[in-house]
């Protein structure tokens, strides 16, 4: 972090805990997060690294904290409980959309009781002729409409009540997921490499920001040797 931002520890003055909070809410103020992260899609887009043929969606909770052990006697209202297999979170869900190698060019926000279906269309760029994701997102309704307007839908499927998915299925799903397992790369950054995986404040736009600046610098992380004059070296 030092080195990004050109801050010598032996030579320069570190911002203090206040400078850094305004400057914080100037992000969040002037929306200056979104526009990091749409600088930086351009750039993307400009070397030539981002590739528009296709988006895999994928989705993550980040969880919040559910003590009530604080001024106002409640838990954060914007936040919300979900199950995910036979465990419980509360929290909120990242949405995002990435290019076949992983590279994040949209990112949304919610609840995390949300369905990740229903933020797909927000997700994706316009100009893919695929989509892929996990089985939240299978919707044979969807499939014909995207189908329609040219888009393949190579979403997993998802077994109908009370009967199993086929062989041929199962088949089908392990493959895609070979696919859209570049997705995950960014969520494993943020998540595992920078320790985003819980709500640092209160309310979703404030994490939304936060998350959205995190999901810029994480794009530059993940092509940062393509991104250097020749001859550098990466130390990161």
């Amino acid at each position: 972090m030092r080195r990004a931002s050109g801050i010598e520890l032996a030579e320069d003055t570190v911002p203090d805990e206040t400078t850094i909070l305004r400057f914080r809410h100037l992000l969040e103020e002037k929306r200056l997060a979104q526009a990091l992260f749409a600088e930086v899609r351009a750039l993307l887009e400009e070397r030539g690294l981002l590739v528009k043929s296709g988006t895999i969606v994928d989705a993550t909770i980040i969880a919040a904290p559910s003590s009530t052990k604080n001024q106002k006697k409640e838990r954060d209202p914007e936040m919300h409980q979900t199950r995910k297999g036979k465990n419980w979170y509360f929290g909120m869900k990242l949405h995002i959309g990435t290019d076949p190698r992983g590279l994040v060019h949209s990112v949304v926000s919610g609840p995390a009781h949300e369905a990740d279906i229903g933020r797909l269309p927000e997700l994706l760029h316009g100009a893919e002729r695929e989509i892929l994701g996990d089985s939240a997102y299978w919707s044979k309704a969807k499939q014909q409409h995207y189908e329609q307007a040219g888009i393949r839908y190579r979403v997993n499927r998802r077994a109908p009540p009370g009967r199993p998915l086929s062989e041929r299925q199962r088949r089908l799903n392990r493959s895609l997921s070979r696919a859209r397992a570049w997705g995950e790369f960014a969520f494993h950054v943020v998540k595992r490499l920078w320790g985003f995986a819980k709500t640092r404040y209160r309310g979703l736009y404030k994490n939304t920001v936060r998350a959205v600046s995190m999901f810029a610098l994480a794009n530059l992380y993940r092509v940062r040797a393509q991104l250097l004059p020749p001859r550098a070296q990466c130390v990161l």
